[in-house]
């Protein structure tokens, strides 16, 4: 019958009586005389036995009575390899657990912490889910048994196994949430019973303020670095990533909990106060777009704070938000952005909000979004969350914010878009009781001089600028059309009529040009066609085909030659209709002024 040699098989360099030698010298030796080669030794015999099928005589020398000393100096050196077997599911794993167990109830929880703590940070990618687990519920053990320095070894914990958890790719779709093929939903469920343990500890104890704060870094970096790159949707509720927001973070006692733990309220963390100041960004940007967005405690939220407040607040987050290039980043901003502006009544944000740094930047970005974002139901998003923002201001407010974009935007369908937005808000000035000085007045011809203005004068590509062109010709033609009444109150219709008359001064000028530009590249295009097209007739008759041809004019050179047709044409019809423009806004203004065209 073997007796000590239960806990490993031979080795090569060690036979059954070395081995029984070895640990009885284990047994008879005072802890303080072991040597750091003695505590590897005894782990790599555990891990030999493991090789050779040995779970169950490692749990049976775990569990010996007389083997229970020598346990509490080197059995946590046993965990690693213990931890490595459940995780692989192949060698009894359910013995390798319960021998786990019995060391976390026998072994000195600091040894055992800085165990866990080292696989946690070794794991290979691979096993990531798997290992995470594994260990939560040791370090569940070990955590509730310590009795120094928790709070910092719980921050520690918490931290390691969220580096790892972050590791794992975010699922997107239902079904990717359903399969869970890396199994992030898995870890969640238990990350949320593990911290839901603690935070239950920790209501206990009314003087445990490191620890309070440890659980809140913790939340708060769940934010940043989980749940705000997974797309989270209320039509989606039972999604385990949906689950882990509301009750990991809000309705189970964990976020909501611990904010109530560290005496700190989610309106605090977000619009006020020191912690607003030293808690990043990202992960208030997270927490603000899960209570007004997917209303996740919404109803426990303070109804004192206005919807101007709450947008004026948000506007940081969203910019934070709509900077990012993540899509899952402006998914979230552009959402929060729409959200908060919908409880805002419209025409009742006031000039003064413009000077605020958020409120030039969130736009800025919209535009950037409207311009440069590749991806269309983003645009399309964006558009709708601009045209939302430009509703809520009132006419001062609009009037200098498109005064703004005219300056700043530097791309011809943002700016069309402005013209059209004035074009409305003049329509909108002119109902009775809406008559401001900011569209009919004098403030009005500032705004007007910046949409009736060729930047580059005669050398304006008008190609290029066709939104911007149409939409203040289309202005311009309903302001000509409509009463002069209005604008002669004000004492502003001559000056509009000087801005406008210089305005269609260049605009000939540059049709002019342009139009000559385009059909000599026209023209040259079909001459160089005819060339093409009798050089490869003489080609064909010498029996042979010409190698190259030389493109004479290259402004569309890496079109092909139908397309480079198209566009020309194309081209030179819109300066038909810009002309066409122009004499209508002419001839209505001669008919105005009683003058024959």
């Amino acid at each position: 019958m073997k007796t000590e040699t239960d806990v490993c098989e031979e080795t090569p360099t060690m036979d059954e009586d070395q081995v029984n030698s070895v640990i009885q010298r284990w047994r008879d030796t005072p802890e303080e005389d072991l040597k750091p080669e003695d505590y590897e030794q005894f782990r790599s015999l555990g891990s030999a036995c493991l090789a050779e099928n040995g779970a169950a005589r490692i749990l049976r020398f775990i569990e010996d009575e007389k083997n229970q000393q020598l346990m509490v100096s080197m059995g946590h050196t046993l965990v690693a390899p213990l931890v490595n077997e459940v995780v692989k599911k192949e060698k009894c794993p359910h013995h390798c657990q319960a021998a786990l167990t019995h060391l976390t109830r026998i072994c000195r929880p600091d040894e055992l912490l800085h165990s866990l703590l080292q696989i946690i940070q070794d794991v290979h990618p691979t096993v990531i889910s798997e290992t995470i687990i594994t260990v939560v519920p040791l370090f569940q053990t070990v955590l509730l048994e310590l009795e120094e320095r928790r709070a910092a070894s719980v921050g520690l914990v918490l931290s390691a196994l969220l580096d790892q958890l972050v590791r794992l790719p975010v699922p997107h779709t239902e079904q990717q949430e359903v399969d869970d093929e890396f199994g992030l939903c898995h870890c969640c469920e238990v990350l949320a019973q593990f911290v839901k343990c603690l935070t239950e500890d920790v209501k206990r104890k009314d003087d445990d303020d490191e620890m309070r704060a440890e659980l809140l870094q913790f939340c708060l970096r769940t934010l940043r670095e989980l749940l705000l790159e997974a797309e989270l949707k209320q039509d989606r509720k039972l999604s385990p990533l949906w689950l882990f927001a509301t009750e990991i973070m809000f309705y189970c006692p964990t976020l909501q909990a611990t904010l109530v733990v560290v005496k700190a309220s989610v309106s605090e963390l977000l619009f006020y106060g020191s912690l607003r100041k030293s808690q990043c960004k990202e992960s208030r940007a997270c927490l603000a777009y899960l209570l007004f967005v997917q209303l996740i405690t919404v109803d426990s939220f303070p109804a004192v704070f206005s919807p101007v407040f709450v947008l004026q607040c948000n506007m940081e987050y969203i910019s934070q938000l709509l900077s990012s290039k993540k899509e899952s980043h402006l998914l979230k901003g552009l959402a929060l952005c729409a959200k908060s502006l919908e409880n805002v009544q419209d025409n009742r944000l006031p000039v003064s909000l413009l000077e605020l740094p958020t409120f030039y930047s969130a736009p800025q970005n919209l535009r950037r979004i409207l311009t440069d974002c590749p991806m269309q139901h983003l645009r399309k998003s964006a558009l709708h969350v601009f045209q939302l923002f430009i509703d809520k201001l009132d006419v001062e407010a609009k009037h200098k914010f498109f005064r703004c974009m005219l300056k700043t935007s530097s791309h011809a369908g943002v700016e069309g878009y402005i013209v059209k937005n004035i074009r409305n808000q003049v329509e909108f000035s002119m109902e009775p009781a809406n008559g401001n000085k900011w569209f009919l007045g004098e403030e009005f011809l500032w705004l007007l001089a910046l949409v009736l203005c060729v930047p580059q004068a005669a050398e304006t590509d008008l190609l290029n600028s066709m939104d911007r062109i149409m939409e203040s010709l289309n202005l311009l033609r309903y302001l000509v059309i409509r009463d002069k009444e209005p604008w002669s109150k004000t004492g502003v219709w001559a000056e509009l009529c000087r801005i406008k008359d210089e305005y269609l001064k260049m605009l000939r000028v540059c049709i002019g040009l342009s139009r000559g530009y385009y059909s000599a590249e026209l023209n040259a295009l079909r001459e160089d066609q005819k060339l093409k097209a009798r050089e490869a007739r003489d080609a064909a008759r010498c029996g042979r085909l010409v190698s190259g041809m030389t493109v004479k004019h290259e402004k569309v050179s890496n079109m092909s030659p139908e397309v480079q047709r198209q566009v020309l044409q194309s081209a030179l019809v819109t300066f038909d209709l810009m002309e066409s423009l122009i004499f209508r806004i002419d001839e209505i203004t001669a008919e105005n002024l009683k003058i024959p065209t």
